[in-house]
């Protein structure tokens, strides 16, 4: 199987500095609903590969969100819930842990 690459510029630590912890975890959550299936309250292959192509992502591969959601998936569902979400936003940030307000 190829490996997959996918480019992530990591906007978390000014984020962080603009809107401090509570607002960035808002934006977190803002950004969970939006890719989200409205009826499972989870972010499913469906819901993510529907929303990528709104967001002008329609490039990527079946493959690529399967990746994408095995990355973060802690409890072996197939699916994202808001905490695994959140988990995986912060760890794909490693300067978001250097940041010292």
């Amino acid at each position: 199987m190829e490996e997959v690459v996918v480019d992530f510029e990591d906007y978390f630590p000014s984020m962080m500095e603009r809107y401090g912890e509570e607002g960035l975890l808002m934006e977190l959550y803002k950004g969970f609903r939006l890719l989200m299936d409205g009826e499972r309250g989870l972010i499913t292959f469906e819901s993510l590969r529907n929303k990528s192509v709104a967001l002008g992502l329609s490039d990527l591969k079946d493959e690529e969100i399967v990746c994408m959601l095995s990355e973060g998936d802690l409890d072996g569902d197939g699916a994202l819930n808001h905490l695994e979400f959140c988990f995986l936003m912060i760890r794909l940030s490693p300067a978001l842990f250097l940041y010292a307000p």
